[in-house]
C-alpha cells in the first residue's frame, strides 16, 4: 500500500495527500462522515436498499486542484443504512486505492469498494465531478422500462428542471440510456459513450437499473438527484394520466408516439455503403445465416473445425501483427473475466513478455474450449473471423449457400429490396461467406451486415436498433427470416415482420409457436 500510495504522490506532485497525517485529518474524516450519512439518507428514500447504490465524494480541499483532490467512495455489498467512517475507501485523484476498511466480524463479508468505482472515475475524469450518485431508485428504474426501445427519457415545462445544472422551465431536459449489463463494471464503456454524446447530461439512465447523477459538489449532485427522482415520478403518474410529459402543452397523449423518433443521438449507426430502404412501401428483408441462408452443418462442420484446427498455425504466423496483437488483447480481457466467473476450461494467459510459446499455448486451450461451448462471444468471433480470412484466400474454404438463395437475391435486387445479413458471426466472416460461393461472389445483392455488437439476437432492443439504421419508417417494413424461434419473439416484439426457416437439420420449433414458415426463399 506504501509504495503505491507514494507512485501516486510523486506522480501529483503533492506529496502531503498520501501521508497518513493526511489520511487520517480533518478533510478527509469530514468526507467519510459525509458518505455514511448521506447513504443514511438515501436508504430512507429508497435509493439504496439490498446493499445496492452508492455514492462518492472528492475530498474537498482549498490548497489541492480539484483533479488531485482526493476520492472517498462507500464500499460494496454492505447495508447502507449502517454504515460508519471507517467503512470507506479513500483513492487518489487517478484512482490508486490509498486506504481500505479493516475486516469485520462474522456474519460480515470482506471489504470490498463499490462495483461502481470504474463508472465513477468516468465522471471524475470526464466531468470534473465533485460527486457521484448511483441510485437504485425505483422511479429511476420504471422510467427506462417505459419505452422500452427508447435511447432517451425526455421532459419539458416542468418546475424541477431548474434544479438541473444548465437548464431551465422552458428547457427540455434530455437524460441517456444505456442498457444494462450482468455486471456493473461492464456499464463503464456504454456509460463514457454516453457521456460523450451529451455533454449537457449531468445523468445517465441505465435500463431495468438505475441511474448515475454527478455534480460540482455533494450538494449540487443530492440536489439533481433529487430533481431528477422528482421528474421521473411525474413522468410515470403523467403517463398513467394519459398526458403527454415530453410536449410543452401536456396535453392528452395521441396515438401516434413521438418518442421513437428522438432516439437518434446515441447511436447513429451508419451502413458502409450508405445505402438506405427507400419509400414507404417497400420492405427491407433481414436475413440470418445458419438454418436460413446456409446449412446449419457448415458452421459446426467446416467453419469451427477448421477455425480450431488452424488457431495455433495462425497466432504463431501473425502474432507479431497489429491485428492479432489486437485479437489477443480482447482474448485476454474475456479470459480475465471468465477466470473471475469459473467459466469451465479457462486458463491464465501469461503477459506479453513471458514465452510467446507459452502464451500461444494458453490462448490455443482458451479458443478450443470457447470453440467447443459455442459461445457467442466478440473476442472469439474476430479471431475466428480472421482465421477464416486466410482460408477463403487460400482457397482452403468455399462458402455454402443451399441454391434457392442466390436466385432469390437476384431477384429482391432487380425488385429494389434491400437485404441486409443479421448473424451472430463477425460481418467480415459474413462477407467472406458470401463472397466465396459456388455461385460466385454474392455481396453485390447485399446492403449491409448485422453482427451482435448491435445487440443480441434474442434481445427485442437489437431489431429495433437495426430498423433506425436502415432507415425504414416503421419496424414492420423489415421482413426477418430466421431458424431460430426464440430471435422469431425478439423481432416480432420489435414489430418486424418474421418468417421462420425450415431446413434440414435445423432445430425442431416448439409447438403452436404461431409464425409462418418455409422450405425455400422461393416462398417469399
Amino acid at each position: 500500500m506504501a509504495s503505491a500510495a507514494a507512485a501516486v504522490s510523486a506522480e501529483e506532485g503533492l506529496p502531503h495527500l498520501s501521508s497518513q497525517a493526511y489520511l487520517e485529518g480533518k478533510a478527509v474524516g469530514e468526507s467519510r462522515a459525509l458518505v455514511a450519512d448521506l447513504c443514511r439518507h438515501f436508504y430512507n428514500l429508497g435509493w439504496v436498499t439490498g446493499t445496492g447504490g452508492s455514492i462518492t465524494v472528492k475530498v474537498h480541499d482549498d490548497a489541492v486542484p480539484k483533479p488531485n483532490q482526493l476520492i472517498v467512495m462507500s464500499p460494496s455489498g454492505v447495508q447502507k443504512e449502517r454504515m460508519t467512517p471507517e467503512d470507506m475507501y479513500v483513492l487518489s485523484g487517478s484512482g490508486a486505492l490509498l486506504s481500505a476498511p479493516s475486516q469485520k466480524p462474522y456474519p460480515h463479508k470482506p471489504p470490498k469498494c463499490t462495483d461502481c468505482a470504474p463508472l465513477f472515475m468516468k465522471a471524475y475524469l470526464m466531468r470534473n465531478a465533485g460527486a457521484v450518485i448511483h441510485s437504485h431508485g425505483m422511479e429511476s428504474c420504471l422510467i427506462t422500462m417505459l419505452h422500452p426501445f427508447s435511447k432517451e427519457f425526455r421532459i419539458t415545462h416542468m418546475e424541477m428542471i431548474k434544479g438541473i445544472q444548465g437548464h431551465g422551465y422552458y428547457d427540455e431536459l434530455v437524460v441517456p440510456i444505456i442498457e444494462n449489463t450482468a455486471h456493473e463494471r461492464e456499464l463503464t464503456e456504454s456509460l463514457s459513450q454516453a457521456m460523450a454524446a451529451y455533454p449537457k447530461a449531468t445523468a445517465v439512465l441505465v435500463r431495468n437499473h438505475g441511474i448515475y447523477v454527478w455534480g460540482d459538489s455533494w450538494i449540487n449532485a443530492k440536489t439533481q438527484a433529487e430533481c431528477y427522482h422528482y421528474l421521473f415520478d411525474a413522468a410515470l403518474k403523467l403517463h398513467q394520466l394519459g398526458i403527454d410529459y415530453g410536449s410543452p402543452s401536456h396535453g392528452l397523449i395521441g396515438s401516434t408516439t413521438a418518442f421513437q423518433d428522438k432516439n437518434k443521438h446515441l447511436k447513429d449507426a451508419v451502413l458502409e455503403n450508405g445505402e438506405h430502404c427507400s419509400g414507404t412501401s417497400r420492405h427491407c428483408i433481414l436475413l440470418d445465416i445458419e438454418g436460413t441462408t446456409t446449412p446449419i452443418t457448415f458452421v459446426t462442420d467446416v467453419l469451427f473445425p477448421y477455425a480450431r484446427d488452424n488457431v495455433r498455425k495462425h497466432l504463431v504466423s501473425t502474432y507479431e501483427s497489429d491485428e492479432t496483437k489486437e485479437d489477443i488483447k480482447l482474448l485476454r480481457t474475456q479470459v480475465e473475466e471468465d477466470l473471475k466467473q469459473g467459466v469451465s476450461g479457462s486458463v491464465p494467459i501469461p503477459l506479453d513478455d513471458d514465452v510467446k510459446n507459452d502464451v500461444v499455448d494458453s490462448l490455443v486451450t482458451n479458443v478450443e474450449a470457447m470453440i467447443k461451448a459455442d459461445r457467442k462471444i466478440t473476442s472469439l468471433k474476430q479471431l475466428q473471423g480472421h482465421i477464416w480470412r486466410t482460408g477463403f484466400e487460400n482457397k482452403e474454404l468455399q462458402g455454402i449457400v443451399y441454391e434457392d438463395v442466390p436466385e432469390a437475391l437476384k431477384k429482391w435486387h432487380a425488385n429494389g429490396t434491400k437485404v441486409y445479413i443479421y448473424s451472430s458471426g463477425s460481418r467480415e466472416a459474413q462477407r467472406l461467406l458470401f463472397a466465396n460461393t459456388l455461385y460466385g461472389d454474392l455481396r453485390k445483392y447485399l446492403s449491409g451486415f448485422f453482427d451482435t455488437t448491435v445487440g443480441n439476437k434474442r434481445e427485442s432492443c437489437s431489431y429495433f436498433e437495426i430498423s433506425q439504421t436502415v432507415g425504414v419508417d416503421k419496424p414492420s417494413q423489415i421482413l426477418f427470416v430466421t431458424d431460430v424461434y426464440q430471435e422469431a419473439v425478439a423481432a416480432k416484439a420489435a414489430g418486424l415482420e418474421v418468417l421462420i426457416s425450415v431446413r434440414p437439420g435445423n432445430a425442431p420449433l416448439p409447438e403452436n409457436h404461431g409464425f409462418k414458415t418455409i422450405h425455400s426463399f422461393a416462398e417469399i
